[in-house]
């Protein structure tokens, strides 16, 4: 998330750490609107989806986004199949 007269320094950082290895790039999206009640008027918010190898692959895509006023969010997500809930949450509760 960043003031949107950061959008095309962010820009060139996200294409630039998309080459990081440990990390393969899923998915980018820009929200087009308030992602969420309270965001700051002019702000971007973007969501990036990608599998990193280690936390290091992880930090060194996020910490050059920090160096440049970018406020980012790492958060695990666990992929489940549709239709195999159940199967992931009692393989999970052992």
């Amino acid at each position: 998330m960043c003031d949107t007269g950061k959008v095309a320094e962010l820009a060139q950082i996200a294409d630039k750490v998309a080459k990081t290895p440990g990390q393969k790039t899923i998915a980018q999206y820009a929200c087009q609107g308030l992602a969420f009640n309270g965001q700051p008027p002019n702000t971007t918010l973007a969501i990036t989806v990608v599998e990193a190898e280690s936390n290091e692959a992880l930090a060194a895509t996020q910490y050059p986004m920090g160096l440049a006023g970018i406020s980012t969010w790492a958060v695990p997500v666990l992929e489940i199949p549709v239709g195999r809930v159940v199967t992931a949450e009692k393989k999970y509760r052992k």
